[in-house]
């Protein structure tokens, strides 16, 4: 073998901060922070403060490989701790707050985090749970001492007073890159949660892929303001692509309702957002209740769930916006496809690209995936056949912290993702179901997905849920349950009729059922899981 006469230089996270500092130093850093007012500062003064919490971390005996902790909202402190942990060979571990109590306590604990750092706002739920939390040496609220509120938490720490006693002088230790950089957990739906733990090389090669032109497309001519939280898959990555390219970041705290988020796009002159169709939704009503017309925003990415065929028609016919519609998973890293057109689509109108749009994308560098069938036989990439997807590469989990290997991952090196899918002959993919979700009727599939796309393409509709309801000689038929608008009128039979001439015949709902609310995952999608068990019992008109 004929060795490369290349400099050797472990990928590391600590290289991206140090970049941003040299390179794109007085670049703007913008929060609203959980105090209530505007922080400002530069990539500088954050690679500067990260050194700081580098010493602190050092000074409260933190060692190689230990977990720290967080419970925050997007801001510049969460920003520090991301770099200051991993930068200096500790993991930084984003807990999600919106899990159920007994859920943070269980990761927090299989974690083994030595640390807990948290915005205020999380108090009195780290208070209830302090008792169950012996592991963690210290809690550190990430506050002034003029906002640290009274508490009975026991070992708080303040994180301004430990940097005001550190100096700022830090070497990056060099290691190995692929050394654990940060830990997330799955949102588990379906027994405790996963762990997925990133490493320094998977974390730069994903950001690498995401500021690509047909991904993300991120430059220092951007301004990135992540809606999705640094406790969802680290923000899809953003807070790692935004260093490496020099984006002007904006951080919107805990405030995530339409109108905080529109002044803060006004403000800083954001040019990127990224978020989940529910924030989008709340956003849009926002626009249109105020004749709202944004005046940098060009591109906005929704990932999570499938957006709906309005949601996009209206960011992009009302608001002039360029949809990014991307997919992936906590164990992608989380990015595994976006949309972008190809060359032989330069001449395509709007209109005749929506189709591709509201697929899920096209794989982006370093990830590979198939479809296979019951046989775990590949089946062809031709738009019509649909299989179970399966993907792999080198920021894709090869298995969940602290457990076996388990069926997920497959012998010859591939992770199935539990979606059921399709891929055309130019790699666009489309999710039709969740393995899970599939309904079979007859012994044919349905896809829950493309009804509810369907229903809630309907005016009137705010959100909808297709699940399969048991029957006698189908094995299961569809039911829509759905939420209207608020002042929207909408009754069974119009709901039906909106399908008329839109799907096969054996695809329509055998009924409808209208709620206030569906219930959620604490990562914003719909739990089909509690549904069917809400409508187990439920007897179909014709059944």
């Amino acid at each position: 073998m004929l060795t490369g006469l290349m400099m050797h230089a472990p990928l590391q996270i600590s290289a991206l901060i140090q970049h941003a500092e040299r390179w794109h130093g007085d670049t703007e850093i913008v929060s609203r922070r959980t105090e209530g007012d505007i922080h400002r500062y530069t990539w500088r003064d954050a690679h500067r403060r990260t050194r700081l919490l580098a010493n602190a971390l050092k000074r409260l005996g933190c060692q190689a490989g230990d977990r720290i902790g967080t419970l925050a909202w997007n801001g510049y402190r969460h920003l520090e701790i991301y770099f200051a942990t991993s930068g200096s060979e500790l993991v930084c571990h984003t807990i999600n707050p919106r899990l159920f109590p007994e859920q943070i306590a269980y990761i927090v604990n299989h974690a083994q985090d030595q640390y807990l750092f948290f915005d205020i706002t999380f108090l009195p739920l780290l208070e209830a749970l302090a008792p169950q939390l012996g592991g963690v040496k210290a809690f550190v609220a990430m506050t002034d001492r003029d906002h640290l509120p009274d508490s009975s938490l026991p070992r708080l720490l303040c994180y301004e007073t430990l940097l005001e006693a550190e100096d700022d002088q830090f070497e990056w230790p060099s290691f190995d890159e692929n050394t654990a950089s940060s830990l997330c957990y799955t949102s588990g739906t379906t027994g405790n949660p996963k762990g997925v733990l990133y490493s320094h090389r998977s974390t730069l090669l994903h950001s690498l892929a995401i500021a690509l032109p047909d991904a993300l497309d991120l430059s220092a001519r951007d301004c990135v303001l992540p809606v999705v939280p640094m406790f969802h898959v680290n923000a899809w990555g953003i807070p790692y692509a935004a260093p490496m390219t020099g984006c002007k970041l904006v951080f919107p705290g805990p405030k995530l309702d339409g109108a905080s988020l529109t002044e803060l796009f006004e403000q800083e002159g954001v040019t990127v957002t990224a978020g989940v169709p529910t924030v989008w939704l709340a956003l849009l009503q926002h626009w249109k209740q105020t004749d709202y017309r944004p005046s940098t925003l060009n591109r906005v990415v929704i990932g999570g769930a499938a957006p709906p065929e309005s949601m996009v028609r209206s960011f992009v016919q009302d608001y002039g916006c360029h949809v990014l519609h991307a997919w992936g998973m906590s164990e992608m890293s989380p990015v595994g496809t976006v949309y972008a057109p190809k060359f032989k689509h330069k001449d395509a109108t709007q209109e005749q690209l929506l189709p591709l749009q509201l697929k899920q994308g096209r794989p982006v560098f370093g990830v590979d995936m198939r479809i296979i069938d019951a046989n775990n036989t590949p089946l062809p990439h031709d738009g019509v056949a649909f299989g179970d997807l399966q993907v792999r590469g080198p920021w894709i989990c090869s298995q969940y912290y602290e457990r076996e290997r388990g069926a997920e991952h497959s012998d010859d090196g591939w992770f199935s993702t539990g979606d059921v899918a399709t891929i055309d002959s130019d790699g666009y993919m489309q999710i039709t179901d969740r393995s899970k979700d599939v309904i079979k009727s007859g012994g044919e599939w349905i896809s829950s997905i493309a009804l509810e796309n369907i229903m809630m393409s309907h005016p009137a509709v705010a959100e909808a849920a297709a699940i399969g309801i048991r029957h006698p000689k189908w094995d299961e038929r569809p039911i829509l349950v759905i939420v209207r608008k608020n002042g929207q009128s909408l009754s069974r039979e119009e709901a039906l009729a909106w399908f008329e001439g839109k799907i096969a015949k054996w695809w329509m709902p055998n009924d409808i059922v209208f709620l206030d609310e569906l219930p959620h995952t604490a990562t914003g999608k719909v739990q089909k899981l509690k549904l069917r068990e809400r409508f187990h019992d439920y007897v179909l008109p014709d059944a």
